[in-house]
């Protein structure tokens, strides 16, 4: 049960979000690869790849997922890839050249809001910390996106900032931070599961954890 009247909107535009993150880019992971990765971890597991698939990544940052993606396509499946930081790819690309798995890897620098792929494509989605980056009337588009280059039965992975029980000291401390610096704290707790289904999937399973005192919902969607 959530004790949030609405979700709260991003106050940045595309443009700074793209500067803000090539500029982060080269120390991205000292800030927040750490404590991300265990929830992207759980998230990846939850996915279940396979060899053979043909994965999508929105948001691949700096190249953390893609990687462990790509080790579990194999050399018969392909990972796909989509940031609208170009910093952020030239370091997720050095990432998968130094593994040797950039014949696996395809990175594109573009916007979730319209994929640049054709229908029913994929296998299966993952997004982590990502969907909360867009403003809310965009978040219905991206999943609509998603529902579109999945395949029958494909499936999603989200991993993102809840809105989830009642507001603690680091909830209200974060979304502070969020309304007053939009350009460095530009992500907000959401409500993925809720907008999963308004989309149109159906929940296959959902758990939420924490991150810095903060609530992570771990959610796997199915395209009915």
């Amino acid at each position: 049960m959530t004790h949030h009247a609405e979700t709260g909107r991003v106050l940045r535009t595309k443009e700074q979000a793209r500067h803000s993150y090539d500029r982060m880019s080269s120390w991205y992971d000292l800030l927040a690869g750490g404590s991300e990765k265990r929830l992207k971890e759980t998230g990846l597991e939850l996915l279940a790849v396979s060899q053979g698939e043909r994965v999508l990544e929105i948001g691949f940052g700096t190249g953390q997922s893609i990687l462990a993606l790509a080790q579990s396509v194999g050399d018969t499946g392909a990972v796909y890839g989509l940031d609208i930081s170009e910093g952020m790819r030239h370091v997720a690309s050095q990432r998968v050249a130094r593994a040797g798995l950039s014949g696996r890897v395809t990175l594109h620098c573009s916007d979730a809001t319209a994929l640049p792929f054709e229908t029913n494509s994929f296998d299966a989605v993952f997004t982590s910390f990502t969907l909360e980056l867009f403003d809310t009337p965009e978040i219905p588009l991206v999943l609509h996106e998603c529902l579109r280059v999945l395949n029958s039965a494909g499936r999603i992975c989200v991993v993102a900032m809840a809105q989830a029980g009642k507001p603690n000291f680091m909830t209200r401390a974060y979304e502070w931070a969020h309304l007053h610096f939009p350009n460095y704290v530009d992500c907000r707790p959401i409500l993925a599961g809720k907008a999963l289904q308004q989309a149109g999937f159906r929940i296959g399973n959902t758990s939420t954890t924490w991150m810095w005192g903060l609530p992570v919902e771990v959610v796997l969607a199915i395209k009915p």
